[in-house]
């Protein structure tokens, strides 16, 4: 398909211009495109439909796209969503085909998201056709599937809005709220030893064991008690263990990677203390367990009061557009969290749905897109009415 060929304000024509288009994340996938290709891609439409268009790389080679339509200065409304997809092994459907079967159109990407970036651009688009009295932000970042250099440049260059919808796939439900993880690595000290001498040997992967089920009892009776009213209790889960030399011998070395779902109101100092809380709790009985826990990646959760002015807007629109107003938490980390902690107040709304993101088989409803792309035109068109 030709980039300039793709109608004005078609969201679906764009979605299956996205989706044709290999942009796996390299540093998820050795030897992959990246997204340089699907931005140049996106970039053309969008100058095509009229926008103000700057393309830049926050990694080398690794472009994000930022398109603005409206009133230069004015206050802003962002649309915001990612570029890169994840790896396609154990597809059962080529990735990289826009395929429509009945009503679903399929691909990787087209859930995550690649529909709700064709959504977001083409609602930009149309309301900008009116005269507005605001700007409207399209961002169209890199790496959120790893580490969101994308938006995290994207801020760093200064770029602020009044609110921001991130386009996730939520089924078209407003999800103010999600998770945060902290990724916990924990190196447990034991001593080598023939397996014969239990005076001489420490076994690391025992004391690794004792500090498991440390951390289960404190996921059961404290974990379990903390709760947010969209996201519910705060959870941990063992990812990775490792350890041991030979069957004969204690291990002198076990490894635990530990990742710890956080919910608002708290912090990643507090995930890693409360591990070093129970290593301090198996000492105590075990006094030759030796052990210390670092933190390898963390990405903070997100809360935007359910009845905050973003909230209240997309609600509107959804409302006028007769569509059901639905606000749920969400399960996923998205960049919305990023939005917030600079002040942008962000929420996540956008077409398909969350459990076929990363799948076997991944597709998008097509009248999802529709939708959702008339819903965030309302938006626009309402945020930047002019006062009279």
């Amino acid at each position: 398909m030709a980039n300039l060929a793709i109608p004005r304000g078609d969201a679906v024509a764009l979605t299956r211009a996205l989706v044709a288009v290999d942009s796996r994340n390299p540093a998820l996938v050795a030897g992959a495109p990246g997204e340089g290709p699907v931005a140049r891609v996106l970039a053309d439409v969008l100058r095509a439909w009229g926008m103000r268009v700057e393309v830049y790389d926050a990694l080398p080679g690794r472009p994000n796209v930022v398109a603005r339509v409206g009133r230069v200065g004015a206050r802003a409304l962002m649309f915001n969503g990612h570029l890169d997809v994840v790896g396609t092994d154990g597809m059962t459907h080529a990735p990289f085909v826009p395929e429509v079967r009945g009503p679903r159109l399929y691909g990787r990407g087209s859930t995550d998201m690649k529909g709700g970036i064709a959504a977001m651009c083409a609602a930009a688009a149309l309301a900008g056709d009116a005269a507005l009295d605001a700007e409207l932000i399209v961002a169209a970042v890199i790496d959120e599937e790893e580490a969101s250099a994308g938006t995290r440049v994207l801020l760093e260059r200064g770029v602020r809005a009044e609110m921001a919808i991130v386009t996730e796939p939520t089924e078209l439900a407003v999800m103010p709220a999600h998770r945060g993880f902290v990724w916990i690595e924990i190196v447990v000290e034991g001593r080598a030893a023939h397996g014969s001498r239990h005076d001489l040997g420490v076994d690391a992967i025992r004391h690794a064991g004792l500090l498991l089920a440390e951390l289960d009892a404190h996921e059961e009776r404290v974990l379990g008690t903390r709760l947010h009213p969209l996201l519910g209790r705060a959870s941990l889960h063992a990812s990775h263990v490792h350890g041991g030399i030979g069957m004969s011998t204690y291990p002198d070395r076990c490894t635990l990677s530990i990742e710890r779902r956080t919910i608002p109101g708290e912090t990643t100092g507090d995930a890693l203390r409360e591990v070093e809380s129970a290593i301090e709790r198996v000492r105590a009985r075990r006094p030759a367990m030796r052990a210390s826990a670092r933190v390898l990646l963390a990405q903070g959760p997100s809360d935007v009061a359910v009845d905050a002015p973003v909230v209240r807007a997309l609600s509107d629109a959804l409302r006028t557009e007769g569509e059901r107003v639905r606000v749920e938490g969400m399960s996923a980390w998205t960049d919305a969290a990023l939005l917030n902690d600079a002040g942008i107040p962000a929420v996540c709304f956008g077409p398909g749905d969350i459990k076929l993101a990363h799948a076997a088989e991944e597709w998008i409803e097509i009248a999802e897109i529709e939708r959702a792309t008339a819903v965030l035109t309302r938006l626009a068109r309402q945020f930047g009415a002019r006062a009279v």
